[in-house]
């Protein structure tokens, strides 16, 4: 006789075993205990099999005679059920969050990304791994992930955990494009994370202390390198990144150009910048005692290695500008805004030397010339400005400006 789902409610515990079967092979073990366990007996080659199909009420009644009619299909096509699952549960341990992850991570690297990128992705799943990472990727919901988000965001990192999302959802998308997962959770989670606030970059874009900046920059008694580099930023205004892991042959002195290759540039495509006489200088003039090797501005510790990310900030920090001042990306912040302002220069030219791109596509296609000559006479022209703002004190850095005192330039 059939079970029903009042059956197996009141199904009471005896002292031993008792078996309430519903048809097919399909069987309620009430086990002394109180425990109910649903199980399947069937034959396959020739053999006694059981399978267990978990326990009630967990899994219904509904949903264990579903299971029971999957695996009477796979009998029918000769195939052992008990097997089926064995080679499913193995699939599932290959297929956690982690080790899709990693399969991602080394997708970036052979697509040629920035170290530097891989590292800020690897950096981030390691957030997520205490929560998801042991899980199978099928079987993780938009709750569990927003859980190792929570982690993150409660710390006040709220920025960190946003990104992390993203992250979280490539890996997912990854995963369905190599029929892995079906379908990816973060969509859930928009709008479910608390909202950074956007604090742009401190920039000095005023003329007369952009001139004491400079001098100051000039009087610096640290690294000879690291005054150069501050320098360079102020010439060129490129990405803090693209320039301190510049090396010396990306330059041709003889153009004068300074060709950055496509692996650092944020849009990775090359990018051509014309030196000024000033840019020259500086470099020429430090090449000496860069180290002999490849890098324009090697680690102290490591010929090997370049400079690291905070080290220009950390510079200018002890010449006495706070974060919330000036910072080594807010040159670029600083040129952008005192080129516009001088109306001498077409706007697409200062994009073009910034490396932006046009986010409009059909703007995008209208902007794709280079506007070189424009920006070659735009980079001398800044300089030779910047060189007017900074001698207007005579070149001398009076008691009244930032860092150490009475330094001549």
């Amino acid at each position: 006789m059939a079970l029903s789902d009042v059956k197996c409610r009141n199904a009471k515990p005896a002292s031993k075993l008792v078996k309430l079967s519903d048809g097919g092979g399909l069987q309620l073990w009430v086990q002394p205990t109180g425990s109910r366990l649903w199980r399947l007996a069937y034959r396959f080659e020739g053999k006694q099999k059981l399978l267990a199909l978990g326990s009630y009420p967990l899994i219904s009644l509904a949903e264990a005679r579903q299971a029971r009619d999957d695996a009477k299909r796979l009998l029918l096509a000769g195939i052992d059920p008990a097997h089926e699952r064995s080679l499913r549960k193995a699939a599932s341990a290959k297929d956690t969050f982690r080790s899709m992850a990693d399969e991602y991570v080394d997708k970036l690297k052979k697509e040629g990304r920035a170290d530097r990128t891989i590292t800020k992705v690897k950096w981030l799943l390691d957030f997520a791994y205490p929560t998801i990472g042991d899980k199978c990727i099928r079987e993780i919901d938009a709750a569990t992930i927003l859980t190792a988000l929570r982690r993150v965001e409660v710390r006040g990192r709220y920025e960190s955990a946003r990104r992390l999302r993203s992250t979280i959802g490539s890996v997912f998308r990854y995963a369905i494009a190599t029929a892995r997962a079906e379908a990816d959770p973060t969509f859930a989670l928009r709008g479910a994370l608390i909202s950074p606030t956007v604090t742009p970059r401190a920039a000095i874009t005023d003329p007369k202390a952009l001139g004491g900046l400079l001098r100051v920059i000039d009087a610096f008694d640290g690294q000879p390198t690291t005054r150069a580099a501050l320098k360079l930023m102020a010439l060129l205004f490129p990405r803090p990144g693209e320039l301190r892991a510049a090396e010396w042959n990306e330059f041709d002195f003889d153009s004068p150009v300074w060709i950055v290759p496509e692996a650092r540039m944020k849009m990775r495509r090359p990018h051509r910048v014309p030196l000024s006489r000033q840019a020259v200088s500086v470099l020429t003039s430090f090449r000496e005692i860069s180290g002999g090797g490849s890098l324009l501005f090697p680690s102290v510790r490591s010929d090997l290695r370049p400079i690291s990310d905070n080290t220009l900030n950390a510079a200018l920090r002890r010449m006495g500008y706070g974060k919330e001042e000036a910072t080594a990306h807010g040159f670029r912040a600083t040129a952008s805004t005192l080129l516009n302002e001088c109306g001498k220069w077409h706007p697409d030219a200062i994009e073009r030397q910034l490396a932006h791109i046009e986010n409009n596509d059909v703007r995008r296609a209208y902007a794709r010339a280079e506007h070189w000559e424009e920006r070659v006479r735009m980079v001398q022209w800044w300089a030779d400005y910047l060189d007017e703002l900074k001698s207007k004190n005579g070149g001398m850095i009076s008691t009244g400006e930032r860092g150490k005192p009475a330094f001549h330039s």
